[in-house]
């Protein structure tokens, strides 16, 4: 009990002493004697509370980002999928300009030609039983297609039906080794058989039938067209020559020529569902034939098949 009476009287003597030093200390104003003592403390104080401000702020932040990071995630979510819809869009606004422009280069060579045709869309290339290189349309018997007819697109002869289902249609491309087409050289009537050589289309073999007949590099070819254009009609831009075998003592010339249809990238195409009443002749005059790329070494070009005729 004497503990605690002394503790109280102690107590109450510090809180009266502290009362008359703070009465004081107001009253004197500036010109108190306590005044470098509450400088002292208030910088003492003030450096701990800086000190405490600077190891709370950094939790106090944490805490915030917290609070705030399922906000900040669906706003970076959202963003990036609408990045994603932009660039969705301009790869749509591309294809659909370049599927245009094709669509138009198809239907001039079809107009000039008068060639009917049913504008296609390769959707798939394929192999088919008996052949290598085929591609897949998404037009079939519905749209008036019919096996055996000519495919082309706006820079030349793609190849023929071969198989027809309701809605879509197989096309053995000019390219493969078992696939053979009639031809002359542009302005003359030499005439002669293209082949299929395989490597991705880069090359067709054409053998001219008169060994005599003048033919160099630079020189155009064009479909000689089948009996009642069945499968292939006349006047269809094929390709370039771009070099002539020697074939001394042989019957026939042989030229390997560049197609102008880029057969490794085919899109938009026309199936001839009518061929015009009149050979077109060399109404259809072909553009500049694609760059070159390189050309497959001679022992390639005479492998096994390409001798097969599919006319």
């Amino acid at each position: 009990m004497k503990d605690t009476r002394r503790a109280r009287m102690s107590l109450g003597l510090l809180l009266a002493a502290a009362l008359v030093v703070m009465t004081v200390d107001h009253r004197a104003g500036d010109e108190s004697p306590f005044g470098p003592l509450r400088g002292v403390g208030a910088a003492l104080f003030g450096t701990a509370e800086s000190a405490g401000a600077d190891v709370i702020r950094p939790v106090g932040q944490f805490f915030e980002t917290m609070v705030g990071a399922p906000d900040a995630q669906r706003r970076i979510d959202a963003l990036s999928a609408e990045n994603q819809r932009l660039k969705r869009d301009l790869v749509a606004q591309s294809l659909d300009q370049r599927h245009s422009a094709e669509l138009r280069r198809l239907l001039g060579v079809a107009g000039t030609a008068g060639y009917r045709i049913v504008p296609a869309q390769v959707i798939a290339r394929r192999g088919t039983p008996g052949f290598e290189e085929a591609v897949e349309l998404d037009v079939g018997s519905a749209d008036g297609v019919r096996s055996e007819m000519t495919v082309l697109n706006g820079d030349g002869l793609v190849g023929r039906v071969v198989q027809v289902g309701t809605s879509t249609s197989t096309v053995v491309l000019l390219s493969d080794p078992a696939s053979a087409a009639g031809a002359r050289m542009e302005g003359s009537n030499e005439i002669g058989v293209v082949h299929g050589v395989g490597e991705n289309g880069r090359l067709v073999r054409f053998r001219l039938l008169d060994s005599t007949a003048q033919i160099v590099p630079g020189r155009r070819i064009l479909s000689f067209g089948s009996q009642r254009g069945v499968p292939y009609v006349a006047g269809v831009p094929i390709g370039v020559v771009e070099r002539v075998e020697a074939t001394p003592g042989e019957l026939t010339r042989i030229a390997y020529a560049r197609p102008y249809a880029d057969l490794t990238a085919l899109d938009v195409v026309g199936v001839v569902v009518q061929s015009p009443r009149r050979d077109p002749r060399d109404a259809v005059r072909p553009g500049a034939p694609r760059k070159p790329g390189p050309s497959p070494k001679p022992e390639a070009l005479r492998g096994p098949g390409a001798e097969r005729k599919g006319i």
